[in-house]
């Protein structure tokens, strides 16, 4: 089965005439160096792999945004166990988990959000003025099936109604992974997850009696975090306000210099 993307090469000529006629007469041309690589170069796309997307009210929603990713930093500073782990653990950990402990924050603190098509003319001021590949085409872009997991995640979260008691459980779960590559306190982490896993049991029992599913329906609904990625995250919610900087190397500042 042919799985490349056949959407626009269809509709390019209709929607597009100035732009696919550029594309035509350069594609005519010799490449040279003074050539861009329109491979590589985002285009319109309506499949959901490729169709990129960026929040339609960034200005309110990197706000709130912020303000969560400031508050997962406290709680993983505030914990003593996670304190007691080498430097270098605690990188690996802040590393794996500060997207899906975010994300449980956008949850907890019910941040929801509208998202929009990026603006089709960008491809087009990319031509006409001779760039060549910004950072932005080299970054991975948030997209209709990535932001749709996302969504779909903190939905699901939202329907279980956790208590603060739960998510702060569920987020002690999290932070310590033992399956973080090349953790020097490996079975220390590993048996802080499990009393976290354990004390989360007993809080959804003492607060749902009777409901004997719903731990399991946690762990389920969370396991759902793993199929979203850092990147997406990030370019989402925090590329319009920290621009090119890396946001892993900010937050190694907030968590350890700060």
């Amino acid at each position: 089965m042919d799985s490349r993307c056949h959407c626009s090469t269809n509709n390019d000529r209709v929607l597009n005439p100035i732009l696919y006629n550029i594309l035509s007469q350069m594609d005519s041309r010799k490449p040279n160096q003074d050539c861009l690589n329109y491979s590589s170069v985002p285009h319109r796309c309506n499949c959901e792999v490729r169709r990129t997307l960026c929040l339609k009210s960034p200005s309110e929603i990197c706000k709130e945004a912020s303000a969560v990713l400031v508050k997962t930093v406290h709680f993983m500073k505030s914990l003593p166990a996670f304190n007691q782990l080498p430097p270098g653990d605690q990188f690996s950990l802040l590393k794996s988990c500060w997207a899906p402990l975010f994300i449980l924050g956008l949850a907890q603190e019910r941040v929801d959000f509208e998202v929009t098509d990026v603006p089709a003319d960008s491809m087009l001021k990319k031509i006409l003025l001779n760039r060549q590949e910004s950072p932005e085409a080299e970054r991975e872009q948030p997209t209709v099936a990535g932001v749709s997991k996302l969504k779909s995640c903190l939905k699901k979260f939202w329907s279980l109604d956790l208590s603060p008691k739960e998510y702060a459980y569920l987020k002690g779960t999290t932070i310590f992974n033992p399956d973080v590559p090349e953790l020097k306190a490996g079975l220390f982490v590993e048996g802080l997850q499990q009393e976290a896993q354990h004390a989360l049991r007993e809080v959804v029992q003492l607060l749902h009696p009777g409901h004997e599913e719903r731990f399991a329906r946690i762990l389920l609904t969370a396991s759902m975090l793993q199929g979203i990625t850092p990147a997406l995250v990030t370019e989402l919610f925090f590329r319009p306000v920290i621009g090119q900087a890396d946001l892993l190397e900010l937050l190694v500042d907030m968590l350890f210099y700060r």
